[in-house]
């Protein structure tokens, strides 16, 4: 799973090179001098009250781009609205000027270069609307609920977007926002975590070859690996605090399978033969 990265070598030469940054309103140098990271209390990223965004992790958002462009991305579901929002974005403008007109004439995807960001709170729909141009992004507003997998308490969005994404990120939801609970459990307490089950509902409708990136949220992370049930390479790598699932199966009918040799190429079937 680590080969997902390789060609990723130097972060500031692709940087130079896809200068996404500059959406965001970073300045290289001001990150750089502060490590691009905040020292924060052991609350304020679970601060039910805090309405300011986190500060942006670059090298996170090099690895999400990296991702996004490297394989070829071309629908992707996106849980939680914020800078990822942009990159996705940008990435996806990447992927339409470079492969549109081969995806639209040899592949079926009816979704092609669009990214759906899901968030059960407007106010970052909003922010994120009123700071950024996002020209291939549809944003979806729904609820959240407390309710159950398997007997197991977890949440769920109330909607989602009907896609086939082939790539994926869950950066959402936070813990305290979902409504309701099961025999009074639910996850709005400062000691609990988010436990999203949105894509054990649809898993079975997702094609080999899609991944999932999980960001943080290790525990939700193995909720998944625990409950997902086709053949899922998994892999945590703790110094980016982020979890991989990539869905390695036989091509489901041609289309499938040309997708797959364009955008992931012959790695896919190592990756593949190795995982059985």
């Amino acid at each position: 799973m680590e080969k997902i990265f390789e060609g990723l070598v130097d972060y500031k030469e692709y940087l130079t090179k896809n200068p996404f940054y500059k959406k965001l309103g970073i300045n290289l140098q001001d990150y750089e001098a502060s490590n691009g990271k905040e020292p924060t209390s052991p609350y304020r990223n679970i601060d039910p009250s805090m309405m300011e965004p986190i500060s942006a992790d670059l090298d996170d958002l090099v690895r999400l781009h990296f991702l996004a462009t490297s394989r070829k991305a071309t629908t992707i579901l996106e849980f939680g609205v914020g800078k990822s929002t942009v990159v996705l974005d940008d990435a996806l403008t990447l992927n339409k000027q470079r492969y549109e007109k081969y995806v639209k004439n040899e592949l079926r995807r009816s979704n092609a270069f669009e990214c759906h960001s899901v968030d059960n709170i407007k106010h970052w729909i909003d922010v994120c609307k009123a700071t950024a141009e996002t020209d291939n992004v549809s944003y979806h507003f729904t609820k959240c609920s407390v309710s159950s997998f398997n007997g197991r308490v977890c949440t769920f969005y109330d909607s989602l977007p009907n896609i086939c994404p082939d790539l994926i990120y869950v950066d959402a939801p936070d813990q305290f926002s979902p409504e309701g609970d099961v025999r009074g459990i639910n996850t709005n307490h400062r000691d609990r975590w988010s436990m999203a089950a949105d894509l054990l509902a649809i898993e079975y409708f997702l094609l080999p070859g899609a991944l999932i990136i999980v960001d943080g949220r290790t525990t939700n992370a193995r909720f998944l690996r625990q409950n997902l049930q086709r053949n899922w390479s998994y892999q945590h790598i703790v110094e980016m605090d982020q979890h991989f699932f990539e869905l390695l199966e036989e091509p489901i009918g041609i289309y499938n399978k040309k997708q797959i040799d364009f955008c992931l190429g012959d790695e896919f079937y190592i990756r593949l033969k190795n995982s059985n």
